[in-house]
């Protein structure tokens, strides 16, 4: 292709890895920049991603919706025609899972690092990441 490298990427973030971000909102805005399609995969139930995504002010190309997140790699894979597939992850699982599907893994502290973005404090004791999951007017 003739462009430079920008916007030929599909990056997928696993929505444990967005968790960890301080900012998802933000670091899905600078992706943009940079990546010419972004969403994410998840094995949670597709209202867990949407309540996630609406309340960080996330817009997403793509996102698993009730497909598992294998099935969701190789779709979004063969519907976004880019030169590279990346997809932040947390865990051993979900490098395996990158790997088998022919998909880069970067797990989301080494993207933090090389992105400049900031990950969410979850070792001042006072869980400030996971409290903003919680709603107490939840019934």
């Amino acid at each position: 292709m003739s462009m430079s490298g920008s916007g030929e990427m599909t990056l997928a973030f696993e929505l444990s890895a967005l968790k960890a971000l301080a900012s998802p909102g933000a670091v899905f805005e600078d992706a943009r920049r940079w990546t010419r399609y972004v969403g994410v995969i998840s094995d949670q139930p597709t209202y867990v991603v949407t309540n996630f995504t609406r309340k960080n002010r996330i817009r997403q190309d793509f996102f698993s919706g009730p497909k598992g997140r294998a099935e969701s790699l190789d779709s979004v894979k063969s519907q976004f025609d880019t030169d590279r597939h990346v997809f932040v992850g947390v865990t051993d699982e979900d490098r395996k899972l990158a790997e088998e599907h022919d998909w880069e893994f970067l797990h989301v502290e080494d993207a933090a690092e090389a992105a400049e973005w900031d990950l969410a404090s979850d070792d001042d004791g006072e869980g400030t990441a996971n409290e903003e999951d919680v709603r107490d007017d939840w019934p």
